[in-house]
C-alpha cells in the first residue's frame, strides 16, 4: 500500500509539472483514489483538510475584491511609482513590503493583499506582472518564519518548543529566528537586482487616483490587527484565522450592499473567488494526509535524521537542506509536525540543545516551498492570481526566481543559526 501511495503521489506531481492546466483535477483525483483504496480512511477526511487556510483564502479574496474596486491599490501604485527610480526598484520595494506584512499575518493573506497593488503597477506600466507577483509570493514565504504569528509552521514550533512571541526575537541571551530571516531577506536584494537588472525603464507618477471607498482598506487593516491579537489568545480554535477573514469579508460585503443596494458588487466578489486554487489546495491536503497516513513522510524524516546522527554539523546540514528539498514538493505543515518529535529523540540521544535543529528545520521547511510553484500555499495563490489575469506560469518560469532567491536566503539563515546556536 505504501508503494502504491508513493507511485500515485509521484505521478500526480509529474502531471502537475508537465500538464499544469489541470492541476486541481490531478490533486482531487489522486485524493479520491487515496480515499477509495483505503490509503486514507474516510473517517480522517475532514481532519486532514486545513479548513483554516481554505476559509482564510475565501474570506480574504472577498475582502480583496472590494479593496481593488475601491481604487486604493491604484493610489498605492501611484505613490510607489513616484518613489521608485525604475521598474527594478518597484519590484524590490513590493517584495520587501510583502515580506514586512507577512512577518505578522499569514503568507496567503499577504499575497492576496499585496498582489493587487503589484498588478495595478504593472497595468499602469503596461508590463508583465509575472516576475513581480512571484517575487511577492517568495518574499512572503521567507518572512513568514520571522515571528511566531507569521506562518503555520512557526506557530507549530512555538507551541512544541514552548516559545512565546518575543522568543523569536531574543532567546536565552541570543538572537532568535527573526534575525536569521531578516538577514536572509536583505541578502535577497542583490539577487533581485540581478534577476531584474534589465528592467531599467524609468517610472514616475504625478497622478493620485481618487479612492472610491475607504471601508475595504479599514477592514483589511482591521483584519491584520485581529490576526495579530488572536495569536496572543491561548487555546483558540484551529479555524480562528479563517473565521476572522471570512467574517470581515462578509461584513464588508453586507455593509456595501446596505449602502449601495447594488447586487452587482456582491456578485462580482463571489465570482472573483479563485475556486481553482481552492480545489487544488483541497486535493493537496487530502493527498498529503494520505502519504502521511501511509508513513511516507515519517520514513523521509527518519532517514534524514538517521543518516546524520553521527555528527551534529552533518545532521544540522541534512535537516536544513533536506527540508528545503522535501518542502519544494510536500506541504511543510505535516512534514514539520513529523520532524519535530524525531528531532527531539535525536537531540536527546546526542545530548545537545534541540533548538538548533528546530530553527534549522523551520528555516529549511519554510523557505524550501519557494523552489516550486506548488511548494507553498502562497505560491499556488500567486500563480492562480496570475492565471486569472491571463498569465500561465510554468515550473521553469517560477523556478528562475524561486531557486536563486531560496538558495541565498537559506544559506544566510543556515550559517547564522549554526554560528549562534551550535
Amino acid at each position: 500500500m505504501k508503494i502504491f501511495a508513493l507511485v500515485l503521489f509521484i505521478l500526480m506531481y509529474v502531471l502537475m509539472i508537465t500538464k499544469p492546466k489541470y492541476r486541481p483535477y490531478y490533486a482531487l483525483g489522486t485524493g479520491l483514489i487515496f480515499l477509495v483504496s483505503g490509503i486514507l480512511p474516510f473517517s480522517q477526511l475532514f481532519s486532514v483538510i486545513n479548513w483554516n487556510v481554505l476559509l482564510m483564502i475565501t474570506g480574504t479574496m472577498i475582502l480583496v475584491d472590494y479593496f481593488i474596486a475601491s481604487k486604493m491599490p491604484n493610489l498605492m501604485a501611484d505613490i510607489l511609482l513616484d518613489k521608485s527610480p525604475n521598474v527594478m526598484w518597484v519590484t524590490i520595494f513590493m517584495s520587501l513590503f510583502a515580506g514586512a506584512i507577512s512577518a505578522f499575518i499569514d503568507n496567503v493573506a499577504t499575497v492576496l493583499m499585496v498582489a493587487p497593488v503589484g498588478l495595478a503597477v504593472c497595468k499602469k506600466l503596461g508590463i508583465s506582472p509575472v516576475g513581480m507577483i512571484i517575487s511577492i509570493a517568495v518574499s512572503s514565504n521567507l518572512q513568514g518564519a520571522a515571528t511566531l504569528v507569521g506562518d503555520t509552521t512557526s506557530i507549530m514550533l512555538g507551541d512544541y518548543a514552548h516559545l512565546n512571541f518575543l522568543d523569536f526575537f531574543w532567546l536565552d541571551g541570543r538572537p532568535g529566528m527573526f534575525f536569521a530571516v531578516e538577514l536572509g531577506a536583505l541578502a535577497t536584494v542583490p539577487i533581485m537586482m540581478i534577476l531584474f537588472r534589465k528592467n531599467q525603464t524609468p517610472v514616475s507618477s504625478r497622478e493620485r487616483t481618487p479612492v472610491k471607498d475607504f471601508l475595504p482598506t479599514f477592514m483589511l487593516l482591521l483584519m491584520v490587527a485581529a490576526l495579530i491579537v488572536a495569536s496572543f489568545i491561548p487555546n483558540t480554535p484551529d479555524i480562528t484565522n479563517g473565521a476572522i477573514c471570512c467574517i470581515l469579508g462578509l461584513v464588508t460585503a453586507l455593509i456595501d450592499h446596505i449602502r449601495s443596494r447594488n447586487r452587482d458588487n456582491l456578485s462580482r466578489a463571489v465570482h472573483g473567488i479563485d475556486y481553482e486554487t481552492l480545489l487544488l489546495l483541497l486535493g493537496l491536503f487530502v493527498v498529503i494526509g494520505g502519504i502521511t497516513e501511509a508513513g511516507i513522510i515519517s520514513d523521509i524524516g527518519n532517514a534524514i535524521a538517521a543518516f546524520g546522527s553521527g555528527s551534529l554539523f552533518l545532521l544540522y546540514t541534512i535537516i536544513v537542506w533536506g527540508s528545503v528539498l522535501v518542502s519544494a514538493f510536500v506541504d511543510n505543515i505535516p512534514y514539520v509536525a513529523t520532524m519535530l518529535p524525531v528531532l527531539t529523540v535525536v537531540t536527546t540521544r546526542l545530548g545537545v540543545d534541540p533548538r538548533l535543529l528546530y530553527f534549522g528545520l523551520l528555516c529549511g521547511a519554510t523557505l524550501g516551498g519557494n523552489l516550486t510553484p506548488i511548494g507553498a500555499s502562497a505560491n499556488i495563490t500567486a500563480v492562480g492570481l496570475l492565471k486569472k489575469e491571463g498569465y500561465e506560469v510554468a515550473f521553469p518560469d517560477f523556478m528562475k526566481i524561486g531557486i536563486p532567491y531560496t538558495l541565498t536566503a537559506v544559506l544566510v539563515g543556515y550559517l547564522f543559526i549554526w554560528f549562534v546556536w551550535a
